[in-house]
């Protein structure tokens, strides 16, 4: 297998150097945030590659704070001992789990609470946890690189729900640009009185003042939170979408408009009950719901995807310094899963060169793609060789992976599967074609058959030398150059390989022995 490798460049391709074992990323590499919001208190701990981060230990109460509060003014006592209690847990989490000292911050309700003071100062005493309360503005930065932690160099507008409030905030080059605070939190639209006339009048009188602040934001809608999330595992489940990932979920205005019309003509149980939603955030649907179309009406986003990623991993990316940040998310991941799982770690790089001219023509998207499933064509040799194929399907479709649209991640997967499987008939795959094109299909078994074969060619750098092969798309040639060195590890197996991959093409194959 070869090509130049006279530099880093050359090396690692327009990906740079592997980072995660850098002291400055690995230092990021367990690491806990506490989030204290209106509704919920959840802890998450981070692990893994620091770009792309594991989720190490994930938990949440749904304490509801901020119930209430529009009479009294005060914290929901009932949720306030609950988070209490919460926090003496997770404290004690993380002293078993040995991390560094949690990131503990709180929003809205803590922020604007008569107690909120006074909960601060309990929660020190007895846990000895500070929390930081911030401002609106700051959650929608926070909440903005949280994207920005998935999606670099993304750009639109992020908007973020909690229990008592509404975080708007763009985004554009990688940078957090105007945000900006509302009271369009779904527990504080409850306590509105006046029913539905009155919420619907408060929802268009705040939207107008947030266009107004914002201006023009026509591109993508990032939407962050769980009052989002429930409502896309609805739309998910009206339009019966067969990838139940939530992450770069995407919608569009007419989807929302039936969405929310669909939410209205349904028994709320029955539909939390099919969708795996809680009975706390079932309750807060329908008046997120009236948000989120009155939304979409005013600032008319070209599309809209759900992110998974918020402030939490805002805070996150907070602590990351700017070289990490630049990084691919994905391609980061796939390293550090090969650094950790592959039986020949590194051999990805090798396998990315070989198979590299059978995609020349490819634009830097699905090149990203290749490189992923190059690094990663090995990581799952520990299941059962009968299930290997699908279980590198499944993880490429349900792994916690950023950067990825649910189409590359059938691509991902399907590419995978070739690698361990030639056909596909039969598979899971079967369930979620309709989300990649037939192009995209030839171009991941294509893939995946490269892989198939070039995962034969296990060789040192003195046998790879000269190793390669050459595809004319007008001839329909695939030729496979050869050295003396090389020629014993092209046998049986690896010729049937070989075959079934030109195949595939529609090509017809040469051999060539350099000697």
């Amino acid at each position: 297998m070869d090509g130049p490798v006279d530099s880093d460049t050359d090396l690692h391709g327009p990906f740079g150097r592997p980072i995660f074992e850098d002291p400055k990323a690995r230092a990021l590499s367990r690491v806990g945030v506490v989030d204290i919001g209106s509704n919920s208190v959840r802890l998450v701990v981070f692990d893994g590659a620091a770009r792309s981060p594991a989720y190490f230990y994930n938990e949440k109460l749904m304490c509801a704070l901020g119930a209430g509060m529009s009479e009294t003014g005060r914290l929901n006592p009932e949720g306030r001992d609950r988070a209490l209690n919460a926090l003496k847990r997770f404290q004690a989490l993380a002293e078993g789990m040995s991390l560094p000292p949690l990131s503990v911050v709180a929003t809205a309700a803590v922020r604007e609470a008569e107690d909120g003071p006074d909960f601060r100062e309990d929660v020190l005493r007895e846990t000895g946890l500070r929390i930081w309360v911030i401002g609106g503005e700051e959650e929608a930065r926070l909440s903005a690189q949280g994207v920005l932690l998935g999606w670099p160099g993304s750009y639109g507008l992020v908007c973020d729900i909690g229990g008592s409030s509404m975080e708007l905030a763009e985004i554009a080059d990688g940078r957090v640009g105007r945000r900006v605070s509302s009271d369009l939190g779904p527990l504080k639209l409850r306590d509105t009185k006046g029913g539905f006339k009155a919420r619907d009048a408060q929802i268009k009188s705040v939207m107008k003042d947030l266009a107004d602040h914002m201006g023009p934001q026509r591109d993508r809608l990032f939407l962050v939170g769980g009052s989002w999330r429930a409502i896309a595992r609805v739309d998910m489940h009206r339009r019966g979408y067969p990838l139940h990932v939530l992450h770069e979920y995407r919608m569009d205005k007419k989807s929302v408009s039936q969405t929310v019309k669909y939410i209205k003509s349904q028994d709320l149980d029955e539909l939390r009950q099919a969708c795996g939603i809680s009975n706390s955030r079932m309750e807060l649907v329908p008046y997120a719901a009236e948000v989120l179309k009155r939304l979409v009406q005013t600032f008319r986003p070209k599309d809209i995807a759900i992110s998974s990623y918020g402030i939490r991993e805002g805070l996150l990316y907070e602590q990351m310094s700017q070289e990490l940040r630049d990084r691919d998310p994905l391609i980061e991941s796939c390293r550090f899963a090969e650094a950790k799982d592959a039986r020949l770690p590194g051999f990805g790089k090798k396998l990315f060169r070989f198979v590299a001219p059978l995609f020349s023509k490819s634009d830097p998207a699905r090149l990203r793609l290749v490189k992923a499933a190059c690094l990663l064509h090995d990581v799952s040799w520990r299941a059962h060789p009968d299930y290997r194929a699908e279980t590198c399907f499944d993880n490429a479709t349900r792994a916690n992976l950023g950067g990825l649209k649910h189409s590359e991640r059938v691509f991902l997967g399907l590419a995978l599967l070739h690698r361990y499987k030639n056909k596909r008939q039969g598979t899971r795959f079967a369930d979620l074609e309709g989300l990649i094109s037939d192009r995209a299909t030839q171009e991941a078994e294509v893939l995946g058959k490269a892989l198939r074969f070039g995962a034969m060619l296990w060789m040192s750098d003195t046998t790879a030398d000269g190793t390669a092969l050459d595809w004319h798309p007008r001839k329909k040639l695939l030729r496979l150059r050869l050295t003396e060195a090389s020629v014993p590890l092209y046998g049986e197996v690896a010729e049937a390989r070989f075959a079934s991959l030109a195949s595939s093409l529609g090509a017809e194959t040469e051999i060539v022995i350099r000697r």
